[in-house]
Parts: C-alpha cells; structure tokens; sequence
C-alpha cells in the first residue's frame, strides 16, 4: 500500500524509524494508502531545512516574492479542478465544495500579492536635529502551520501565503486524515519558482505537533483546530517563546426575528448548517427561534433538507458527503441520540441514513433537533456534523443573552428586516464575526478571521492584515546623520549652567 511522504527540501522524504498512520476514503469505509509518521530525527531534519531555506528567502527582494505569488495565484486557480478531486477523495466533501475551498484560499493568495504595500515600514524625518527614525516588518525565520482535516486546501492558504510573503519558511503539519493536498500544493509552489525548503510538508499525529510546538529552531507556531488543542498549543508554545495564534471550536447561532422572510431565512439555515456535512468551524449549528416564528420556520427548513442529496463525491448529484472517520460519526449520532432521549424533537433524522453502494461509508444525513435546550450535550458540544439545533425565545434580549453566555465566540448571524434590532445586535454580541441576514460571516481576504472567547487564543486573527502583523516583527532604526561642519555629539542630556 502506497505510502505518503514528507516534502523537505523539495524532496519526499520517508525517515527509516518513520511510523505509519492509516488514511481512509470516507465514503466507502476503505483504507486506501499509508501516510508516514515523522519521529524525531525527521522533525529534525525538516526543521533544519526550513532554517536553512528561511535565512536565504529572508534576504530576496519584494519583488521576487511578489513574482513568486503571482504565479503561485495562477497555478492555484488553473489545478482547482485537481486540488478538489484530491480533497473529495480523502476528506470526502462534494467536489463543488472543494472548489469553493479552492476560491476562498485564492483570495487570501490575491491579498497576499500585494505583499510591497502590506510590508511598508513607516519614516519620520528629523525627529530632532540631524535625527530620522525608520521601522521595518522583519520575518520571524521558521513559522508552522498546523491545520485541520475540514479544509486542508483554504487553511494553509491562509496561513502559507502571507508567511513565504513576509519572508519566512513555512513548515506545513496537514491533518493526517486528508494529507495528499498538501503534496499538491507544494508542488505548485515549487512550480511558481519558491526555492526549495521554503515551504515544506511534514505528516504525523500529537507526538509531532508537540515536538514542533516545542523545537528552539521554531518562531511561531500558526493552529486551527479544536478548543482543548487550541488552548493547549496556544499555553504550550508561549510559554517555550514562540508567537502563537490558535483558533479553536465554535458553536455559531443563528437568530431569527419573526419579522424575518421564513423563506430567505430557511435556505440559509439549511446551506450554513449542511454544506460540507456541517464540517465547518463557521456553519450554523443552533438557529435561536424568537417566537412566533419557531413553528413556520422548523417546518420550512425541515422540507428544505428532504431535498438534499446525500452521497459520494464520485456522483455529481450528491450535495453532501460523508464525515472524515467511522469514530465521528458515531460521536455525532451519540450527541443526536441523547438529546432525543433528554426530550428534542428530532425533527429530520438523520441517523439511519445510506448511501446505496456506500454502506459502509460514513453518511449521515441532514438532522434537525428541535426543542433543544441549553443543557444537552448537542449544545454544549462542537457537533461538526450535519446536525441543527433548534432553540426557542421569547425575545430579542433573550436570544442575545444566550449567544453571550456561550464559551464560543467564532461566528453568529441575525435574520431580519428591522435595522434596529440588527445594530443593536451588532453591537451587543460578544462574538468576533456576525453576520447581518448573511448565515456565514465569513471576511474577505481585506479583513482578518477570527472569533473571540474560546474561539482564538493569541492576540492576532488569522489573514489579512493580522496576518501580516502575526508573521513580522517590527525593528525600529534610530540613525543620526550630523552635519559634516560640526563633530559634535548630543545625546540631549541636561546641563548645568
């Protein structure tokens, strides 16, 4: 069975005391190839080599870098195809999903191609007499990106494309359950003409997360994943020195005002909550029903999802794919089934759902939980399945009050037509990205992604500007020029008379 290897120094590398790890096509149970584990001695050696790439990219000009993002931008977009296929296979999201992947992760490429105006410094001229002060972005040397298995094309898109632009070398940790993405765009990378070492691929488990988390050679550590990692990493890594962003879990709420359009607020609910099976740290998992508009809303969604094909990326029909592992979804079916039991409504079950020719594949189908309240574990917990629950309120106030209270701040939403209440909501929600009748508040490559509360730990957001800022540090220059007619120097000390 084919094995997965490393990419160091624009070779594939499998280390002799490598370790092995099982990868699985989700949609038909199967495991399909190997992908190797790193152990020390190839940590190791991956470091060293972005050490050495990192000090040599650190010193080439802007406009090197920039060429080097420009064809990186246009080799991207021309293998989206590709990368999606590749993306379908492993993590088993529907192929137009993985597209969209694909065209999140350009943006992000696109902003970081204007790399010259991102890393201007600042001058101030004769800030006393023959003095000027300058100050320079500086790359940090070593950066790892360690990312998730829901979007191993856009998350280290976000995270790699500012890093190799500020002048770093990025060491790419991917999801040991979807890695050969990670293959493809380092082979783009090196196609764009990014020295080799610049951007390298190291696979493996925990093991390998903390011995990067914790190398000298490493300056900052860049993490998407779940909360306990997320705060792990995040305490783990500040303390051993390192510049740390670690963006954890989510539990987005959508709020439905009864002056809502049903319909309009329906066909978001039903996108945010099911695209890519509910795997995603910004889909909508709980929709906050402030009476009266519970009942037509519950009954418009629930038609919505009996349209929904579920199946494998390889059919075209299918608008949903199966979970990542066997392991999640029982998870999921256990959270679905206990809240059943502590008194929901399971409107739309999706428990028992199969794909013909799939039995074995991890399908799930699109579950509405009404009735839901806010002791369950299917509120408590991150489902990260095609899993919606629904929550009544009497009131605005009410359904504000319950977002708040959540430990998650990554994403929430308001449906309405009163722009009143929807400012207010804006400005009282303590939740890091909201959306205003948008279900997914997703922002632009010009503006940084990032939640609050358990959502983020580290004081930087994710792209766009933050991540430029995240990538540099910033070196000042005080510099004294005095007029060749005097010798002098005053370092502007007080005199005596």
């Amino acid at each position: 069975m084919h094995t997965i290897a490393h990419r160091i120094g624009g070779h594939d590398v499998i280390g002799p005391h490598d370790g092995r790890g099982p990868i699985f096509n989700p949609a038909t149970g199967e495991q399909e190839r190997n992908v190797a584990f790193a152990n020390a001695e190839t940590v190791n050696l991956a470091v060293a080599d972005s050490v050495r790439a990192a000090a040599l990219w650190a010193k080439s000009s802007l406009s090197a870098r920039t060429e080097v993002l420009f064809q990186f931008r246009a080799l991207v977009a021309s293998h989206a195809q590709q990368l999606a296929e590749v993306v379908a296979n492993e993590h088993g999201k529907v192929v137009a999903d993985g597209l969209g992947e694909v065209a999140r992760g350009l943006e992000n490429v696109e902003f970081a191609c204007g790399l010259g105006e991102h890393l201007k410094g600042s001058f101030a001229h004769e800030v006393a007499t023959g003095v000027d002060v300058s100050s320079l972005h500086a790359p940090l040397g070593v950066v790892v990106g360690i990312t998730p298995f829901n979007f191993p094309v856009m998350v280290p898109l976000w995270m790699a494309a500012n890093a190799i632009a500020c002048g770093n070398a990025f060491l790419l940790k991917p999801s040991e359950k979807d890695p050969s993405a990670a293959l493809l765009l380092a082979d783009l990378w090196e196609q764009a003409g990014l020295p080799a070492g610049v951007f390298n691929v190291l696979h493996g488990d925990r093991t390998v997360v903390e011995q990067l988390v914790t190398h000298d050679d490493v300056a900052a550590i860049s993490f998407v994943g779940s909360t306990p990692v997320a705060k792990h990493l995040y305490e783990t890594g500040t303390r051993y020195g390192k510049r740390v962003q670690a963006l954890g879990g989510a539990k987005n709420h959508m709020v439905v005002l009864a002056d809502a359009d049903v319909d309009v607020a329906a066909d978001a609910a039903v996108s945010a909550a099911f695209g890519s099976s509910g795997e995603r740290c910004m889909a909508i998992s709980v929709v906050v029903c402030v009476e009266p508009v519970g009942d037509a809303l519950v009954e418009a969604i629930a038609s919505r999802t009996q349209q929904l094909v579920v199946g494998p990326a390889s059919d075209p029909a299918a608008q949903m794919g199966p979970l990542i592992s066997r392991e999640h979804h029982a998870f999921v079916d256990n959270l679905v089934t206990d809240a059943a039991k502590s008194g929901a409504t399971l409107r739309v079950d999706g428990r028992t759902c199969s794909v013909a020719g799939h039995e074995d594949g991890y399908f799930f189908g699109p579950t509405v939980v009404d009735g839901v309240t806010t002791t369950m574990g299917v509120y408590q917990r991150e489902v990260f399945g095609p899993v919606l629950s629904v929550v009544r309120v009497a009131t605005f106030d009410e359904a504000v009050a319950l977002i708040n209270a959540n430990p998650y701040g990554n994403g929430t939403a308001i449906f309405t037509r009163d722009g009143g209440a929807a400012r207010t909501f804006v400005n009282r929600v303590t939740v890091g990205m909201v959306g205003v009748n948008v279900p997914i508040p997703v922002p632009v490559a010009s503006f940084s992604f990032g939640g609050w509360k358990d959502s983020l730990f580290g004081s930087h957001h994710m792209y766009g500007p933050d991540g430029f800022s995240f990538f540099t540090r910033t070196k000042v220059t005080t510099t004294r020029w005095p007029d060749p007619a005097t010798s002098s120097v005053d370092l502007g000390f007080p005199r005596t008379r």
